[in-house]
């Protein structure tokens, strides 16, 4: 395994474990009447990369689960981040839906 995929599955770690706890915090304040984070922080993490963090926070403290907007969200960011992942160990090494020359270019930059 590359030193770029290594980073890549770190990175994925830990900006899921950030998002679980970034959930779990804002619960916390929801409950204690706190200052909370802002949605949009939420959001962006997930695009980020850590979208089954926000899945697991959402069903383990029971928050975001009746903005429907967050399930949406994180779906979408699962898809790419899906997609990301089944591109980067494809055993052919090419990229979909791109031509050959920009796959190879890719490829040889990864």
């Amino acid at each position: 395994m590359s030193l770029y995929i290594k980073i890549l599955l770190l990175y994925t770690l830990i900006i899921n474990i950030a998002l679980f706890f970034t959930m779990g915090f804002d619960k916390h304040c929801a409950v204690k009447e706190k200052r909370r984070i802002p949605e949009a922080t939420l959001f962006i993490m997930a695009l980020l990369g850590g979208s089954i963090g926000g899945f697991l926070s959402m069903k383990l403290f029971h928050h975001k689960t009746k903005k429907w907007y967050f399930y949406v969200i994180f779906v979408i960011a699962l898809f790419f981040q899906i997609m990301l992942w089944i591109l980067l160990f494809s055993k052919s090494k090419t990229f979909l839906l791109l031509p050959e020359a920009t796959s190879s270019y890719i490829m040889t930059w990864i």
